[in-house]
């Protein structure tokens, strides 16, 4: 766990997928598979980014709007990880789909406790 993060369970671990992300995407590029790298490296980065950003939101709706984003790209960067798992011709991925679930479940929940909270 990242210190620095300690006291935001999503924050920490979107940072902390950001970084296998990282370090999926360099084994990508050593196998020659730029565009995917590239695709992967946008989304599977951006979830966090998206979640960090949201915790100086301007108001709840833009709280909510924020994680929406990070919804999103969580199914973004499910697809493209799903892709690499199904394909004999890319790294496994399956220990990142792994990690990416509570990620899912933790967005989709903040996203309906916020919109309930109004």
């Amino acid at each position: 766990m990242n210190d620095e993060f300690k006291e935001n369970a999503i924050i920490n671990l979107t940072f902390e997928f950001a970084l296998k992300i990282i370090d999926f995407c360099d084994g990508l590029d050593g196998i020659r598979k730029y565009k995917l790298s590239d695709q992967l490296f946008k989304s599977g980065t951006s979830i966090g980014a998206n979640a960090r950003e949201s915790q100086n939101a301007e108001s709840r709706a833009d709280f909510i709007h924020k994680f929406k984003i990070s919804a999103k790209e969580v199914e973004e960067t499910e697809y493209w990880l799903l892709l690499c798992k199904h394909s004999d011709k890319l790294p496994d991925s399956t220990q990142l789909l792994i990690d990416l679930e509570p990620i899912k479940k933790i967005i989709t929940k903040i996203i309906s406790t916020s919109k309930l909270n109004k």
